[in-house]
């Protein structure tokens, strides 16, 4: 248990940051189920209009330390890739 009043204040800190990024995360995973749907419906403007909106929220956790830079770019390259052979 937190004893100092630093550790006590990160304790805090640390619940707070961790809602903020539960909800970013979820957030981006919207976005990319929203993707794979359109993908499954076979709708490629639909699908494509779906990657344009899920990558930057995809690259805006990255900037926010949710995701892992290469983790958003693979995950990009392949939606886009799956996008693209729908034509």
């Amino acid at each position: 248990m937190a004893n100092s009043p630093q550790s006590k204040k990160r304790a805090r800190q640390a619940v707070r940051r961790t809602d903020v990024n539960k909800a970013r995360r979820s957030r981006i995973r919207t976005y990319l189920r929203k993707v794979e749907e359109a993908i499954a419906s076979g709708d490629q403007a639909a699908a494509k209009a779906a990657l344009q909106a899920a990558q930057p929220e995809l690259m805006r956790g990255v900037t926010k330390g949710v995701v892992h830079k290469n983790t958003a770019s693979r995950k990009v390259s392949r939606l886009a890739a799956r996008v693209k052979a729908l034509g």
